[in-house]
């Protein structure tokens, strides 16, 4: 659904695949064993970005991957090119993996902190790195830190390939696993607590009232401020499956299974449409009286920006609207999505010239004009390059978080959950990627770094952790759960004066 994924046990060797004690081979071959990726070996592969606790957790759950704890001691061995070759390094103290247990939060101005923390990611080559130099791959990728820093990082081992110190013009080939160890400092989310809606052990659910600004899982810069995390540090909830997952900037239900078999049935559910969704959203001027169905199909036409448009090439969709108040700026209205898209409800809402109001990305008039892409504009190419151009110097990618906002079958699906966690490389293998509404209202701010060397962004305005969209309601043949209405849904709401625009 909007901002929604169906979420069950492929997850799992994407959860799993993080970890420093398995030889990479061993790796391969408990991923091809999984019967997943095993026939796109030459595909862009998954990310990989839990640690050694994270798999621990999760490993009772799965099935299908067997793992060893045992650790290891990592080889600090150069490989280079005919071509090229650099002394060994000195060896270094490794440093331990952060485990969830350590995690440190604290409150600050009304915010969920993170103490930072060193971790390790590990990504598979993508296919389009095949055949380029380590150096050129992460120079050109991710441009968020200088060419220097990722020189001296190779130089110091913290960019590795296969677990091995690289020069920076070792070339990448097929199946190479890339690591990129850093000093992860998270960005802050609410410091709003999870609300628990119902704790069914008997039907073995879990069903939360999710802040806006929290992600649901760890993704991209977030690990700790997830709503997994905080659920197993605040409420002792070990091993949980979400079944439908709203992108980080969207409030509302959560359903998380306690144990796989619920949760695959409920993604049956899911599949077979028996499960009925209810959102509400507060969008720009007097939407229009009765009902409104909005039957359009998108497409993703950045998978790099996560920007999404109604297309006559794209996925069928459908969307059911409904005015319940208007206060002479916006209106509230009701959204029942029949299908589910990356971004549907807001890309409907966009189409039928009422987006959310104070949405970074939909309902921005310096970047889609006026009309605020009322209609569409996928038949004007030049228009459509234009905005991916502005969106990328804006840095207004509010959407690479990327949780899995789309409704897909997740255990028979799995290239769209593929496409997911390639989108989140930008901002997981180098961490401090200018990414989602951070860096909003930030563009003339000069940038600003620890003492580590990662880049110190300021913390996020109250504005720029949500957008008035909110999952209201989840009901299937013999259960419901609905959260409370948000303050902004509300008939004497008065602060929506101004748009972020």
């Amino acid at each position: 659904m909007e901002e929604e994924t169906i979420a069950t046990d492929l997850d799992l060797p994407v959860i799993l695949e993080e970890f420093d004690s398995i030889p990479p081979q061993k790796k391969r071959n408990l991923f091809d064993s999984d019967g997943n990726n095993s026939k796109d070996k030459n595909n862009e592969l998954n990310q990989i970005e839990m640690s050694k606790e994270d798999i621990n957790s999760f490993r009772s759950s799965s099935s299908s991957v067997s793992l060893s704890s045992q650790s290891t001691k990592r080889k600090h061995k150069v490989v280079a090119n005919s071509t090229s070759s650099i002394k060994t390094p000195s060896k270094k103290t490794k440093k331990q993996t952060h485990s969830l247990e350590s995690a440190e939060y604290y409150l600050e101005e009304g915010l969920r902190k993170v103490k930072p923390y060193y971790f390790e990611f590990q990504t598979y080559a993508k296919g389009r790195w095949i055949g380029k130099s380590i150096s050129n791959v992460f120079c050109t990728e991710f441009r968020d830190q200088s060419p220097e820093y990722y020189k001296s990082a190779i130089r110091k081992g913290l960019i590795t390939i296969n677990g091995n110190h690289v020069s920076a013009e070792t070339i990448i080939r097929n199946q190479d696993i890339i690591g990129h160890e850093i000093h992860r400092h998270e960005p802050p989310v609410t410091g709003q607590s999870i609300a628990i809606l119902k704790v069914d052990n008997d039907n073995g659910v879990l069903a939360i009232d999710k802040p806006a600004s929290i992600p649901v899982h760890p993704t991209g810069r977030y690990r700790h401020n997830t709503a997994l995390h905080i659920l197993r540090s605040e409420h002792g909830f070990m091993n949980l499956f979400p079944v439908n997952r709203l992108d980080r900037l969207t409030s509302g239900v959560v359903i998380l299974a306690l144990n796989k078999s619920k949760a695959q049935e409920l993604e049956k559910q899911m599949r077979d449409k028996t499960i009925k969704k209810e959102y509400i959203c507060r969008v720009v001027g007097k939407f229009p009286d009765g009902e409104i169905i909005c039957d359009k199909p998108i497409r993703i036409v950045s998978q790099k920006l996560g920007l999404n448009m109604v297309h006559p090439d794209g996925k069928s969709c459908t969307t059911v609207f409904e005015r319940v108040s208007y206060n002479r700026k916006t209106s509230v209205v009701r959204c029942k999505p029949l299908t589910g898209r990356t971004h549907q409800i807001r890309v409907h809402l966009q189409y039928l010239g009422h987006p959310i109001a104070n949405d970074p990305l939909y309902a921005n008039t310096r970047i889609w004009g006026e009309n605020l892409g009322k209609e569409g504009v996928t038949h004007d190419l030049e228009l459509t390059k234009e905005i991916i151009e502005k969106l990328t110097m804006e840095g207004q990618s509010e959407t690479l978080d990327h949780d899995g906002e789309e409704e897909q079958v997740m255990m028979v699906n799995e290239e769209s959950n593929r496409n997911d966690e390639i989108n989140n490389i930008n901002d997981s293998t180098s961490n401090q990627h200018p990414c989602d509404n951070d860096k909003h209202d930030q563009k003339e701010t000069k940038k600003s770094f620890y003492e580590c060397g990662c880049v110190k962004y300021p913390d996020p305005l109250p504005h720029q952790l949500s957008i008035w969209l909110h999952a209201l309601k989840y009901q299937g043949i013999d259960w419901e759960y609905e959260s409370n209405q948000p303050a902004w849904a509300s008939n004497d709401f008065s602060e929506d004066g101004v748009y972020i625009v």
